[in-house]
């Protein structure tokens, strides 16, 4: 059965992901290295609601290492147009979280992609062909994408698949924007995670700037697509009508119509408006 958990969260994170966590029936077989990637685009979250805060990945790496102590985390993000990497690491907690678990034994690295040497992947998608991409990507146990509530004028909506955009190394990913539709889904299709978790508390209309939406949840869920569509709609969007999401669909990488446990989605919906400039090619019907 494909299910997402739906979880209301006001305040204490942790207790929320251990509820869907449990409501998921566990966080399933993760293989090490098992690599994190949560949502950090940019240098500057004025608004507090851009970037995946630390403490949301500390407590998810939390309840990881209760069942596995002896795996091994890479938590990774690039170069883009709005940041350096190594520069956001510092500035929002990333290195000092990361240093302080090495200290306790912990096999944890943090990893800036567009620092890393490149390799050759074998894979004939929709976009790249046989692409070279970043060394530490290529013996992944797992992945993991960690992710915010966001409306974006490309793609309409970016949560967990839109999230794994930032895996390429390149600073101008810009560069990808004119095919970001197959970009999205290519990479998905190559690095799939085998978990996706939505931190719902706060979500943006925007994707560094715009207008910050209280939702008050927490979404997490085995398949990409599943819970994307659940945020979509959490949202108030029609999640078969978001380009990215129905093709990634169409790929297996999970369903428009997940079953939804935990809380009431249509007691959680808070209506996010349309992105100003919204390309056409981002919707269906």
């Amino acid at each position: 059965m494909d299910t997402v958990a739906l979880v209301g969260c006001r305040d204490n994170f942790g207790e929320a992901l251990g509820e869907a966590i449990e409501l998921l029936g566990g966080l399933g077989d993760l293989g090490s290295p098992l690599i994190v990637k949560p949502n950090i685009c940019t240098g500057n979250d004025h608004t507090g609601c851009a970037n995946v805060k630390v403490g949301v990945v500390e407590a998810l790496v939390d309840y990881v290492l209760e069942e596995d102590g002896g795996l091994e985390i890479r938590i990774v993000e690039s170069d883009s147009m709005s940041k350096y990497a190594d520069r956001a690491f510092e500035r929002y907690g990333y290195g000092a979280y990361v240093e302080r678990l090495q200290g306790r034994g912990v096999n944890i690295s943090l990893i800036n992609l567009s620092g890393s040497p490149l390799t050759k992947f074998d894979f004939d998608g929709c976009y790249f062909k046989d692409p070279e991409l970043p060394v530490p990507l290529a013996d992944a146990g797992s992945f993991v994408s960690v992710a915010l509530a966001k409306t974006h004028s490309l793609t309409w909506v970016t949560g967990a698949l839109k999230n794994m955009f930032g895996l390429l190394p390149r600073k101008d990913q810009g560069f990808y924007h004119p095919e970001i539709h197959e970009v999205i889904l290519d990479l998905n299709r190559m690095f799939r995670s085998g978990l996706c978790l939505i931190d719902g508390r706060m979500g943006l209309e925007g994707v560094i700037s715009g207008n910050p939406r209280r939702l008050g949840c927490v979404i997490l869920g085995r398949n990409p697509v599943s819970v994307d569509a659940t945020m979509a709609r959490v949202m108030g969007f029609d999640p078969g009508r978001v380009r990215h999401i129905v093709e990634a669909a169409g790929h297996g990488l999970g369903s428009l119509d997940p079953v939804v446990v935990g809380d009431d989605l249509e007691s959680c919906v808070v209506e996010f408006k349309t992105p100003k400039g919204l390309k056409a090619n981002a919707m269906l019907g």
